[in-house]
């Protein structure tokens, strides 16, 4: 630096009265490669002499941030280089919608190490207040001749859903574990502060007897999702998992089937992935109507493909697809689900609230015991017995009639 600049070397940095205690700097040289001034505070000589060999020790060792980050910068570093190279796809998607819809409009200006629990307990408060079609402009964005709220001046008082103010806190308290390992911040302020757990309604599964009618209704209309609809139901399969099903995972002499894949969407991209866990990655016992319906939709296949002809998409040798062979969107299966029930005039139920039948349906299909109790443990459903007791034994055996009339007499 030389003697021109008139400015003194760090071996001479002096401790001068500050604010009622004293301060220090240190010259040091930042990520960016510019110098610049480290200051060092305290309410005594000698604390603030200390502080100052410490910033001189790292000061030496490399280059040294002289401000500390923002929320937002922080939150922005651990989405790209912690949560996107180690976490599936999936994980990715929705942390970076908190962080982007819900955590950043609010916090991210603020200082990381200097974010207190109350500032995370009054940003949940007001965010369960703020109307999330304003602060996101969706009314803005919609044609002039369709906008209805907020950008009409009327407020449609969208606001966030507990489970969404959950997964809120739930990203920001994993962005900020990460910070207290990395030794940014002291301890994590959002895992101090207690959120309401999300209400679960509490929904009546189907009965046999309901079980049965939907199934009845969609093989005299020949569905599509038939075979789909008794995987779910017989086996208790997840959505993911029936749609990720390869004609190569069905066993059709053994009457088996192997559950290794799923379907999720990540954003804008449909992923076929292995399934996660080991143990689910099991073969199945498929009761003989399953193996029926199974054997129907290759059938419906082959002639979805002849009629697709040049148009058809081979995709990895999928079970269930469109008409042109291209995978099924998860979120089409569950709104085709509630279109079925509808239209075979019944309850309209959760997708996944159907998993509570399947013990019932097994023992009404007359599925040996022994291999029950290897679907239901696949799906880790309890052997629950009253949704099958209530309904009286004429009526499901009427119900499972029609099934088995409509599938072409017979169970076997």
């Amino acid at each position: 630096m030389g003697g021109m600049s008139g400015k003194r070397g760090n071996g001479e940095g002096s401790i001068y009265p500050y604010k009622g205690g004293y301060a220090a700097y240190v010259w040091v040289t930042k990520p960016d490669g510019k110098r610049a001034r480290k200051y060092a505070y305290g309410k005594t000589r000698e604390e603030v002499h200390e502080k100052w060999l410490n910033l001189h020790a790292e000061a030496k060792k490399g280059p040294v941030a002289t401000r500390h980050r923002t929320v937002s910068a922080f939150l922005a570093y651990w989405l790209d280089s912690i949560v996107k190279p180690n976490l599936a796809p999936l994980s990715y998607v929705s942390y970076e919608g908190y962080v982007r819809l819900y955590i950043g409009p609010h916090l991210g200006t603020k200082r990381l190490d200097k974010l207190t629990v109350r500032d995370v307990r009054e940003w949940l408060t007001k965010l369960a207040a703020v109307c999330q079609c304003c602060a996101q402009g969706k009314d803005a964005k919609r044609s002039p001749a369709s906008r209805r709220c907020c950008a009409v001046g009327e407020c449609c008082e969208s606001y966030p859903s507990r489970r969404v103010i959950q997964g809120s806190r739930d990203a920001l308290r994993a962005a900020l574990t990460h910070a207290v390992t990395e030794e940014e911040i002291g301890k994590n302020v959002a895992s101090l502060v207690k959120v309401p757990k999300p209400r679960r309604k509490r929904i009546k599964p189907w009965s046999v007897v309901e079980a049965g009618r939907f199934l009845a209704d969609g093989v005299a209309r020949e569905d599509h999702l038939f075979a789909a609809w008794m995987l779910v139901l017989c086996l208790g399969l997840r959505r993911g998992e029936v749609l990720g099903l390869t004609w190569m995972s069905i066993d059709f002499d053994a009457g088996e089937l192997y559950v290794d894949h799923q379907i999720q969407r990540a954003g804008r991209q449909i992923l076929h992935r292995e399934t996660k866990t080991e143990d689910s990655d099991d073969f199945l016992p498929l009761p003989e109507l399953c193996l029926k319906a199974l054997r129907m939709r290759r059938a419906q296949q082959i002639g979805d493909r002849k009629a697709a002809g040049k148009l058809w998409q081979d995709s990895h040798d999928l079970v269930f697809t469109t008409k042109y062979g291209t995978p099924i969107e998860p979120g089409n299966l569950t709104r085709m689900f509630a279109l079925r029930a509808r239209r075979a005039g019944l309850r309209v139920i959760p997708l996944r609230n159907t998993r509570h039948t399947c013990s019932s349906l097994l023992v009404a299909l007359k599925v040996h015991p022994k291999v029950a109790q290897r679907i239901l443990r696949h799906s880790q459903i309890a052997m629950t017995m009253e949704v099958y007791a209530e309904a009286s034994e004429e009526e499901v055996r009427a119900a499972i009639g029609k099934l088995s009339e409509a599938m072409g007499g017979g169970s076997g």
